[in-house]
């Protein structure tokens, strides 16, 4: 079941793709008719990254589904929530996926005994989704639920890098939260931001303050914004968490497991031992 994001029910097809994970923002180039950094706001990010996610769905999924499929992977080093455990014990549980996509992770979570509804963006990710995972079209910066709906949140690579004011997703999150709810996300790590977009051995070198906040964007033909990610440090993604009532328990950051030679994009091996790819916040409302 997929819903707008008024409530409405629609019945839609099963299918295709998910989320806009595993993406790394930075592909060097600083000026051009595609890629760039620039300062964007938040409306046309929004408009800008829910067209993108409508017009890629498809060939996500065509070429990514595979690496997915039955599983909940919180980055493209294979950390899987089945040996992780950052939900915790999700049996019985009312839990919510922020940017679920096709809802893979849902699906998993559901399989786990816990009760999941999922949102997102776009409605071409949603409607790939499996029909029995209740999912609804949502802006997560204003989350269509009651205060105190939820007793686990999540996230992986969904969302958070995609809106220009991460903060109110956080305020979001913590509202529809019960006390003592877990808020766990994945993003790619901000160290990221300062090399360029490249698996091999270009990829190691160092291009761009970390500091630097501006946002990696792209633009179509039309000259109007395509796409858009939005960088921040570690320190403000705390300061953010804080801000918005959370108590940050962890911070992972998943090493490249020895032996694994899957690649994911410009996440490879040869990046992967040596700088991390992915950072995950586990934390808790009060």
């Amino acid at each position: 079941m997929v819903s707008d994001p008024f409530g409405n029910a629609r019945d839609e097809p099963a299918g295709l793709p998910d989320s806009p994970r595993f993406t790394s923002p930075v592909s060097g180039a600083e000026s051009g008719p595609s890629g760039r950094f620039r300062p964007v706001g938040a409306s046309e990010t929004a408009r800008a990254n829910r067209a993108w996610w409508e017009a890629e769905a498809e060939a996500y999924l065509a070429e990514h589904g595979d690496q997915l499929a039955g599983r909940f992977l919180w980055g493209p080093e294979g950390l899987d929530e089945s040996a992780a455990h950052l939900l915790g014990d999700v049996v019985g549980r009312d839990v919510l996926e922020v940017g679920t996509g096709a809802a893979q992770c849902a699906a998993w979570l559901a399989g786990q005994g816990a009760r999941v509804v999922g949102i997102d963006l776009s409605l071409a990710m949603l409607r790939h989704g499996p029909r029995d995972i209740p999912r609804v079209q949502s802006d997560a910066r204003a989350l269509p639920f009651p205060a105190g709906s939820f007793d686990i949140a999540c996230s992986a690579y969904g969302a958070v890098p995609f809106v220009a004011d991460p903060e109110r997703v956080f305020a979001e999150v913590a509202r529809v939260l019960r006390p003592g709810g877990r808020w766990v996300f994945a993003v790619t790590h901000p160290i990221r931001w300062a090399f360029l977009d490249d698996g091999g051995p270009r990829g190691l070198h160092v291009v761009r303050s970390y500091f630097d906040r501006t946002p990696y964007v792209e633009y179509g033909d039309d000259g109007r914004l395509a796409y858009a990610e939005h960088h921040r440090t570690i320190g403000d993604r705390v300061r953010d968490l804080v801000g918005a009532g959370f108590r940050v328990e962890d911070v992972v950051e998943p090493e490249w497991p020895a032996g694994r030679a899957e690649s994911w994009g410009a996440w490879t091996p040869l990046r992967g031992r040596l700088i991390p790819g992915t950072i995950i916040f586990v934390c808790r409302r009060p």
